[in-house]
Parts: C-alpha cells; structure tokens; sequence
C-alpha cells in the first residue's frame, strides 16, 4: 500500500506507529433473527482502526458500500478480508477511502466473525505523511491522536 503511494515500502506502517501498533481481536456472534429483513447484525459504519484483518464464517452476512449500493462480500474458504480504516484514509490523506460496510444476519443460521483491529499506539499523532500531500494539493484530513477516535466523525468532514 505504501508503494501504491509513492512511498517506500515501510513508510505507511511507520507513520501508524511501527513496530508498536496493537493489534485487538473482537468476537462478533449474531444468533437467528426471525425477522431478518428488519434488523441489521451491525449498522453501516467504517471501521476507526488502520487496518482491520477479519476472519469471516461461511454464513453470508457482511455487506460493503460502492456507489451507494450494498454488496455481498463473497465468502472464500481459508480467506482474510481487509478493510482499510479510518487511521490508513488520515494518514494516505485521503487517496485510500476507509471502506463502509455493514452486516446483515440469517434467519436459520448463527453468524460469526472475527476482526483484528490493527491500530497505532494511543499516543501516537495520525495525520497524513507529508510525501501524500504535493504543494499544489490541500491537506484532505487534519491530524489526530489515534486516544481521540471518538471523533472520527467529525475529521473526516475537515477540508
């Protein structure tokens, strides 16, 4: 990711925090929903972390946003998804879009997953590294410490 920015190779997990990024598993269980076309097993979010590396089940259940429309996220056996976060969108100043998604649960079937959030250490300042902003560009995302995720919200709206 960091070559596809014209960085080298190291340069985005640096600015994330190296070698101390923390890495935080969460065990999401969604049992049968009688009424599954009512309810969403999470609403619509993007996710606060640098990186998010889950592990799915073979129960459909994850959507993600393109265009305003929600798709399926395929199922493959022995297969990671990732999802770029909020953090990776400051710090490539917006060239990489943290991915909105949601999740959905079955009727019949008991739905898990298992996310590793992957995030810079609490007291390390996020913002965009310097080489992703040219001279003639504006800074898309203003900086943050990654303590304050709570207003995540509020940055991503910053021009």
């Amino acid at each position: 990711m960091s070559i596809g920015l014209g960085l080298e190779e190291h340069e985005l997990k640096e600015a994330a925090g190296g070698d101390n990024l923390i890495h935080m598993l969460k065990i999401n269980y969604y049992p049968p929903c009688p009424c599954p076309d009512l309810v969403l097993g999470v609403p619509p979010h993007t996710d606060m972390s640098f990186l998010t590396l889950l592990v799915p089940n073979d129960v459909q259940g994850l959507q993600a946003s393109r265009h305003d429309q929600w798709y399926d996220v395929k199922y493959v056996p022995n297969a990671l998804v990732i999802h770029i976060g909020d953090q990776m969108e400051i710090v490539s100043n917006g060239k990489y879009k943290a991915v909105l998604h949601r999740t959905t649960v079955n009727k019949d079937k008991t739905r898990m997953s298992w996310p590793v959030f992957i995030e810079p250490p609490p007291e390390q300042e996020v913002g965009p590294h310097p080489k992703t902003i040219a001279w003639e560009e504006h800074l898309v995302v203003k900086r943050m410490v990654s303590r304050e995720n709570h207003d995540i919200h509020e940055w991503k709206k910053y021009h």
